[in-house]
């Protein structure tokens, strides 16, 4: 549909995406990257950090992902996204995922599937609610676009609402002085990655209902990442563990056209059950 700076804005059927590159926020740093053609129109991306840790990634035709690994130098491999690959061949057009499910049915308190981080009073209360298990069965593994384009299958996972870090209208630009309110969401993605490391985090950008939905779309989708890149930069959470989407002015919190900055917002999902296979099994 158009092209908003570095962004890319596509309508399926009836939805309308942004869409980014996050190949510049994974290979920065990196001592080699190379890239190899597999049969069926699939690649394969090798990032290899400075300390010998690989990050391997392939994608469809498409340009999906179908698979992310992290290889440590001493050979362990952790997945953190699979997709099973005879399946998704077969998949034509996109079709939202959700539809094969029903609708949502919340048996926990509001406050146990949303975490809001303006109520937050101790630090830990990130991590206890993080590791928690999403709110129904996962019925099949994802690939990291059907969780990001599809609210139904996001729906399974719990959020955090980091409502405390709000942004300038018409800006994506975290102020030093804000990063600091990333740390208790930061220290909890650390205490679980050091039992996971494979763990993968959603990370929404939203935007209040002023300006057009498309350039709306783009500054969301802007302000995740900036999100994902102070995670990286301030507090050392490996960029293949995060995952940025922005979603416009399409989920206001604040039910209004006019400019609020309670929209202007990041929300944090842990998907690892969506999208890898041992946290599936778990």
């Amino acid at each position: 549909m158009r092209e908003i700076g570095d962004r890319i804005i596509i309508q399926i059927n009836n939805q309308v995406i942004v869409e980014s590159n996050d190949r510049p926020r994974m290979i920065r740093g990196a001592r080699e990257v190379y890239y190899e053609d597999l049969p069926r129109g699939r690649t394969r991306e090798t990032i290899v950090r400075e300390n010998g840790t690989q990050i391997v990634t392939i994608r469809s035709r498409y340009g999906d992902v179908i698979r992310r690994s992290r290889i440590t130098p001493d050979g362990r491999e952790y997945v953190l996204v699979y997709v099973d690959e005879l399946n998704y061949d077969q998949v034509g057009e996109w079709r939202d995922p959700g539809l094969d499910l029903g609708p949502i049915h919340l048996t926990i308190p509001v406050t146990e599937y949303i975490l809001v981080a303006a109520n937050v009073e101790d630090a830990d209360a990130y991590y206890e609610f993080l590791e928690k298990p999403p709110i129904e069965r996962v019925q099949r593994l994802y690939s990291i676009d059907e969780v990001k384009r599809s609210a139904r299958v996001r729906d399974i996972a719990r959020r955090v609402d980091l409502d405390t870090l709000t942004f300038e209208f018409g800006s994506a630009e975290i102020p030093q002085s804000e990063v600091v309110k990333l740390e208790g969401v930061a220290k909890a993605m650390e205490r679980l990655l050091e039992k996971n490391p494979a763990e993968t985090f959603l990370i929404e950008g939203h935007t209040d209902a002023v300006g057009s939905d498309l350039d709306n779309l783009a500054l969301s989708d802007r302000r995740a990442e900036a999100v994902a890149e102070a995670l990286t930069n301030s507090f050392a959470i490996p960029p293949e563990n995060l995952v940025p989407q922005g979603y416009g002015e399409q989920y206001l919190k604040v039910n209004t056209e006019e400019a609020n900055r309670q929209n202007r917002r990041v929300a944090v999902r842990r998907i690892t059950p969506l999208v890898a296979p041992v946290a599936a099994a778990k």
